[in-house]
């Protein structure tokens, strides 16, 4: 039973462990443990799933207020700037504001239409009838049609045709949501709607029941991972260059004493500087977090990590800003080709490391674009494993850059008797090097892995706790998320690596520490529901294929929503030789 989207395959079939779930749903972010062995429903060691809690709402606030002010200050400077006289930073402050607003939306329109729009073909779901012969239930998808068969207690689905009444009110709301998303969009607050809706859907699974609470919980690190992604692309093309703009302005005209605008408006450019900051600063803490609380192979980010990650972020982009702007206001014309070389290598540097981001080639080529954006402001991985060399060797390049900057903006002018200049220097200095002692206070005390001098614990999804990572020797492990496909002499009882016919496969992640070294015998039981995914998993730092392809997450939606347990999430192995037997007869 497979649903195809864009190359993927997603199937669900009855899984070995109970309706508690073994492990952690991959989209569920904080979830469960191993069940313990015995009766379906027991309990993981784990503890209950993932809860939305009042410092996630906080959050959220707060991500809106630095959303607001950012976007308010910069129109209310470009309005002071046209009030002023001043048509040519006018105009290039409003240019940064409405061309990175207008993609952005564009984009988060185009998400909403493909998530709303129902699979031509497909107006509704289909009701399977066919036995699956193993006494679980039976879900099944094609091309985003679900079809599946209730479970007895679950939600039931009526084969009957609706009334024409009911239709006409179906069609009266879709139309109602259509308009609104218009008019959202049209006003440039896209982002905040999904801002709203993620904190409705994060109360919502606070206040449902099991169920539906975990569903609620996963449409909001969906609704969360889209935001992020959006505040990402345009922070990087809004507040960036007006952070430099606005910087380059005040170093102008601080110079000129009996400049009005100097004396009665210095204080606004300032604001709108602090605000880009703040934004930008922001935005790559809550990606960070977010992306983290999505996978299940990854301790979540805590937010005194996030915090500092603001810090770190924060000083070091000011220095680049502060950089940028006092060489720019003098060579204007290197500072471009500086910036346009300065992207071309760092560019060429991600796409020599063969990112795996996206779903398609030219996506992934825009991704790498933009990500050669980021690395001309700060740093941003996006390549798996100890990425602690690639770190140094950045920002030992972006340090001689400042220096080299700074020093050619110092050079030209007799600053001999300017103390101001000589303050400016320090302020560079001094920014990036408290970035960088919070960059090392977050590695140091605050890595979701464990401190980076001292021994780290990988990434694990289990719940943090005193002993080591890991269900307790008496309990059966969750099944692996990504298993390869059995071989045709595996399933006729050939001998495979030395072993003999009909030996029981010892369960691949089992090995822990804390456990026997005799492997437990798996108890084959098919409460609990499987969605398989025809695609190797990606690696951190990217995403899991179904938060980047649409259509694979409403198929897992659609089959999450109508089964009544949580299903877990399997990728396709692409190292290990064999399939567990139990799984041999899912598609």
């Amino acid at each position: 039973m497979a649903a195809k989207s864009d190359g993927a395959a997603a199937a669900a079939g009855p899984g070995p462990e109970g309706a508690a779930g073994g492990a952690r749903c991959a989209a569920g972010g904080r979830g469960e443990a191993a069940a313990v062995a015995g009766g379906a429903g027991a309990p993981g060691p784990g503890g209950p799933g993932p809860r939305y809690e009042l410092r996630d709402c906080c959050w959220v606030l707060c991500a809106l207020l630095v959303f607001f002010s950012d976007g308010a200050t910069d129109l209310w400077l470009a309005a002071s700037y046209y009030l002023q006289g001043q048509h040519t930073y006018f105009g290039l402050t409003l240019l940064f504001v409405l061309l990175p607003s207008l993609v952005v939306q564009l984009l988060s329109f185009r998400w909403f239409v493909y998530d709303y729009t129902e699979p031509a073909g497909a107006p509704g779901p289909a009701v399977s009838t066919k036995d699956s012969g193993t006494g679980g239930p039976a879900i099944s998808t094609k091309d985003s049609a679900v079809a599946f068969r209730t479970k007895e207690g679950s939600p039931e689905v009526d084969p009957r045709p609706a009334t024409s009444s009911a239709s006409a009110y179906r069609r009266c709301c879709r139309l109602c949501i259509w308009l609104l998303q218009t008019l959202v969009h049209l006003l440039q607050l896209g982002q905040v709607w999904r801002y709203l809706h993620a904190l409705y859907l994060g109360l919502q699974s606070r206040w449902r029941g099991e169920r539906l609470q975990r569903h609620f919980y996963w449409r909001m690190l969906f609704e969360s991972a889209d935001v992020s992604m959006l505040r990402l692309l345009e922070t990087f093309l809004r507040s960036a260059p007006q952070l430099v703009l606005q910087l380059s302005f005040i170093l102008h005209h601080s110079n000129n004493e009996g400049d009005s605008y100097s004396n009665a408006f210095q204080q606004l450019p300032v604001f709108s500087t602090f605000a880009s900051l703040l934004s930008l600063a922001w935005t790559l803490a809550s990606y960070q977090k977010v992306l983290r609380d999505s996978r299940d192979d990854k301790r979540p980010l805590s937010y005194k990590g996030a915090v500092v990650q603001v810090l770190w972020h924060l000083f070091t982009i000011a220095a680049r800003g502060l950089a940028f702007a006092l060489f720019a206001s003098v060579y204007k014309l290197y500072f471009g080709i500086f910036i346009v070389a300065h992207w071309c290598i760092m560019t060429f540097w991600v796409i020599q490391g063969e990112t795996d981001f996206c779903m398609s080639k030219w996506e992934e080529i825009i991704y790498n674009m933009v990500v050669g954006i980021i690395y001309i402001f700060c740093w941003f991985n996006v390549k798996e494993g100890r990425s602690r060399r690639r770190m140094s060797l950045y920002y030992c390049i972006v340090m001689l850059e400042n220096a080299a900057l700074t020093g050619f903006w110092y050079s030209s002018h007799n600053f001999a008797t300017d103390f101001r200049s000589l303050i400016l220097v320090c302020v560079v200095a001094s920014s990036f090097a408290l970035g960088i002692f919070f960059m090392c206070v977050y590695y140091c005390l605050l890595h979701p892995n464990g401190p980076m001098l001292g021994p780290q614990t990988p990434g694990c999804i289990c719940p943090e706790a005193p002993g080591p990572c890991g269900p307790p020797a008496d309990t059966v492990t969750s099944p692996p998320r990504s298993l390869p496909r059995t071989t045709g002499s595996e399933r006729d009882g050939v001998s495979v690596g030395g072993e003999r016919a009909g030996t029981p496969t010892p369960p691949v992640f089992q090995v822990r520490p804390g456990l026997p070294a005799t492997p437990v015998a798996r108890t084959l039981r098919t409460e609990g529901p499987v969605i398989r995914i025809d695609l190797p998993r990606k690696k951190y730092p990217a995403w899991d294929a179904h938060f980047i392809d649409r259509r694979l997450r409403k198929t897992i939606l659609a089959l999450e929503y109508s089964s009544p347990t949580t299903p877990r999430l399997q990728y396709r192995s692409t190292g290990t030789s064999q399939e567990l037997l139990e799984y041999e007869t899912t598609v």
